[in-house]
């Protein structure tokens, strides 16, 4: 039985981990570790090797069913283990540095990841050493949600296959459905994917269809201040894209100054632009929640005296970070109740 792990034990400095850039090396292979623990093998089905995923920096061939699995994105290892295949290394993004799987994927790990089993390598956020990738002797490197550079992607696929964002999504910001589609292609489990999305995307419908104060509503992404910036998300990002999927819009005003990137930030005089039909407050900590509630600047605006603000933290903020087939069924039930209430 997979341990129980408390919802809200993680917390997370700043709300655009996932736009820290990996630092590499130099490519140089090196004999892979004896030691290295092998994952699960996927259920593969009829044909779907060999098979060619086309991406942001040209192709990846994988000539047959993968193995050993690296996570290289920041938030990767949802989408392979909604496959059951359990990576054997994950990167760290945010939360407990020896525990990388959250609590919707640990039936999904199992005992993988937990502090002292030894059984998956954790790579860290800010530098990923090729040496320490090759050693694993993978056979897969997933990296949708990687960020990597085409120097970076072609460091990696010295090493085994690498697969980053498809080529009409930013960094960042391939939508779930899609992430989790390219990973069962990779993973020889594309009937699996579709199924996968179906059923998620059946959860969401029927969450809308519940919740017509949704439909139309405007909502900003935000977080506390950042050198004196505020921040938001646009539309083309996986947390926003969960709010638009329930029927809410992005002031397009706010895309454009972020100029087609993930995110964007404004100044202290600019910051009605957040203003909205709601705004949700990403609050990674209790003091990043003092900081949002005690700015003049934040408490100021309409929006906010008007009381139509959700704070999403706790496991909430967790999983909206992932945005996944794993993490969104949990978000809908935990997390639609607050912004129901606000927008009532």
């Amino acid at each position: 039985m997979p341990r129980s792990r408390s919802l809200a034990r993680r917390t997370l400095t700043g709300v655009l981990i996932l736009a820290v850039p990996v630092s590499l090396l130099a490519a140089c292979g090196s004999d892979a570790e004896g030691d290295a623990a092998a994952a699960p093998s996927s259920s593969e089905e009829s044909g779907a090797f060999p098979v060619t995923i086309e991406h942001a920096y040209g192709a990846t061939e994988i000539p047959e069913e993968p193995i050993r699995v690296v996570s290289l994105g920041y938030t990767e290892q949802d989408a392979i283990l909604a496959f059951d295949v359990v990576p054997v290394a994950v990167r760290y993004a945010f939360g407990p540095e020896d525990d990388v799987f959250f609590p919707w994927a640990d039936e999904a790990a199992g005992d993988a990841g937990i502090a002292g089993a030894g059984e998956v390598e954790i790579l860290p956020r800010n530098e990923v050493d090729p040496e320490a990738v090759a050693a694993l002797d993978p056979d897969l490197i997933m990296a949708v949600t990687a960020g990597l550079t085409e120097d970076e992607y072609e460091t990696f696929s010295q090493i085994a296959p690498t697969v980053v964002q498809p080529a009409e999504y930013t960094a960042f910001g391939t939508p779930w459905q899609e992430q989790t589609r390219v990973t069962g292609q990779a993973l020889g489990q594309p009937e699996r994917a579709e199924e996968l999305i179906a059923d998620v995307e059946a959860q969401i419908e029927q969450v809308r269809a519940d919740h017509p104060e949704f439909a139309g509503k405007t909502v900003t992404l935000s977080g506390p201040a950042y050198e004196g910036e505020y921040p938001f998300h646009t539309s083309a990002d996986t947390r926003t894209q969960f709010f638009l999927d329930l029927g809410m819009t992005v002031d397009p005003a706010l895309d454009a100054v972020a100029d087609s990137e993930f995110y964007g930030t404004v100044s202290r005089e600019e910051a009605r632009m957040l203003e909205a039909d709601l705004i949700v407050f990403q609050s990674g900590s209790d003091a990043e929640r003092a900081g949002i509630e005690g700015d003049p600047v934040l408490s100021g605006l309409q929006t906010v005296t008007d009381g139509r603000v959700v704070f999403a933290e706790g496991a909430d903020y967790d999983a909206l970070q992932f945005a996944s087939a794993l993490s969104l069924p949990y978000l809908l039930e935990s997390f639609v109740p607050e912004l129901s209430a606000a927008l009532g």
